[in-house]
């Protein structure tokens, strides 16, 4: 109830104060109290209903509900009965306030009349509140089954998010585990030829050990004759000493390192895959759905805005781990395009077109079946991945931007700026081309997703075939002398690739 209406109440009680006195008894029955039936505003009593029976039936003894209050019902200047009501001055008057007094001329109306109308407005205020307490309890009803609703989809999110986290904890700690285990692999096989090095070099220390003994010795003789006879079927293998532990001298280096860029690519693989299998398979809803209308929430993939923006996040943690760049960002370059190929709009896929693309000429678009990527590396360790299609003819390598545009040596594999993997049309072969020469590679992968892992400063392009377990295809050695670029060569009916 507001302010208004409890005041207003709250006056009506006042005025009324009989409502609130239980059994106001008859003036008149003094030996035994009887309660009242009236009360005579002239006679200022109390009447039971048999005294009110034998009481003046005139109209100047105006009767009213049994009450005690008799002052507010008389005029306080006439002290005469109020009976009607100033409708200017909104205050209740007797019969002389009305001809004779302040009032006079004023529009009044009979207690009565003005008590019905003020009943009405009541009545229509309190139809009004009626309304807005059943609206209210309508919306109290709403926000009920509201908060039930959100309560049962907190509940289903809770259970799905805490199996999705269940399920990358699961699928993260698989790929620990690979990843380690290759880790341990790797190590392993560098410590059993490092346990072989030594073990030859302990043998080699033994034989040059008896050998400085055996000169010692006669070194130490005082007999001339001895000195200069003793043991000559040895004296080549003395004066050839140093030559032989030159020519036959075990290289440290040649006992290897870890294969850092095959980590990189398997712990890389692992994750970007993670990803992609969240953003496929797992659905949450999201918070400003449930808080704005539960009925209409709807299921978004998962983001962190995009999928992208995670692989992104993959990315640069791999990147900080085995500090390696991962070319997240490589695009196509249009301009390099020859017409006989298209490019897809995000610049991530080239294909084969039937259809001539009416590019303009430039100096730097090839003449067939080619495009680059708009970035090149020039230094540092850099990462990135492509899917190739089934079939067709396709390469997949790096160039420098020197690579003729025009004619046989601007394919890429065909001259000494370009390196590349190849496979051959309508068949699985695959090949590692480079000026001109081939080498096949003994195992074809059977997966359309490669890896390729440049070390720009050692002078090493890895290729990698992206299935489980990852396996190394091939690495180029080079001194690199020109920024590279990643180079794509496509030629066949739906013959694409992918970054």
């Amino acid at each position: 109830m507001s302010g208004n209406c409890r005041t207003m109440a709250e006056n009506i009680r006042s005025t009324h104060p009989e409502q609130e006195e239980a059994g106001i008894p008859c003036t008149y029955c003094i030996q035994s109290p009887v309660p009242a039936a009236k009360t005579c505003l002239h006679c200022e009593a109390s009447l039971c209903e048999n005294h009110l029976r034998v009481h003046s039936k005139s109209a100047e003894h105006v009767l009213t509900e049994p009450t005690t209050s008799l002052e507010n019902r008389k005029c306080s200047v006439h002290k005469k009965v109020l009976e009607y009501y100033c409708c200017e001055d909104t205050a209740c008057i007797c019969v002389s306030c009305r001809l004779d007094g302040e009032h006079r001329g004023h529009q009044v109306e009979t207690l009565n009349e003005a008590s019905e109308k003020k009943k009405e407005s009541l009545r229509n205020i309190l139809q009004k509140l009626t309304s807005q307490r059943e609206e209210a309890e309508k919306r109290v009803q709403s926000l009920e089954e509201l908060r039930r609703q959100v309560q049962g989809k907190a509940a289903g999110v809770t259970e799905r998010v805490t199996a999705l986290i269940r399920d990358i904890r699961k699928q993260l700690e698989a790929l620990e585990k690979r990843v380690l285990s290759e880790i341990s692999r790797q190590e392993e096989q560098v410590s059993l030829r490092v346990s072989d090095l030594i073990r030859q070099l302990e043998i080699k220390k033994e034989k040059l050990s008896r050998k400085m003994g055996d000169i010692e010795e006669l070194c130490d003789m005082t007999d001339s004759v001895t000195v200069l006879q003793g043991r000559e079927s040895d004296r080549d293998d003395y004066y050839n000493a140093e030559e032989d532990t030159e020519r036959r001298d075990i290289k440290v280096h040649d006992v290897g390192d870890l294969n850092v860029s095959l980590i990189s690519v398997t712990l890389h693989s692992g994750l970007t895959g993670i990803v992609t299998r969240i953003t496929r398979r797992r659905r949450v809803p999201e918070a400003s759905d449930m808080l704005l209308d539960v009925n209409t929430a709807s299921d978004m993939l998962l983001d962190v805005n995009t999928a992208s923006d995670m692989l992104l996040g993959v990315n640069t943690a791999s990147d900080m781990l085995l500090d390696v760049n991962t070319a997240s960002d490589m695009l196509l370059d249009v301009n390099t395009a020859s017409n006989d190929v298209s490019v897809s709009e995000d610049l991530k896929t080239v294909s084969w077109s039937r259809i001539n693309q009416i590019r303009p000429e430039t100096p730097e678009r090839f003449q067939y079946y080619q495009v680059l990527s708009s970035r090149s590396f020039s230094s540092g360790q850099h990462y990135w991945e492509v899917e190739v299609s089934e079939s067709g003819r396709w390469r997949v390598g790096m160039t420098y931007p020197s690579i003729k545009r025009r004619g046989g040596q601007s394919e890429i594999g065909e001259n000494n700026k370009s390196w590349c993997l190849e496979k051959i049309y309508n068949k699985k072969k695959y090949y590692m081309r480079h000026n001109s020469k081939s080498v096949p590679l003994l195992h074809s992968p059977s997966c359309h997703r490669l890896g390729i892992f440049l070390d720009y400063d050692l002078g090493r392009l890895s290729f990698y075939e992206l299935c489980d377990p990852i396996r190394h295809l091939h690495t180029f050695t080079a001194a690199f002398t020109e920024p590279l670029h990643a180079g794509f060569r496509v030629y066949g009916e739906n013959c694409c690739v992918r970054i």
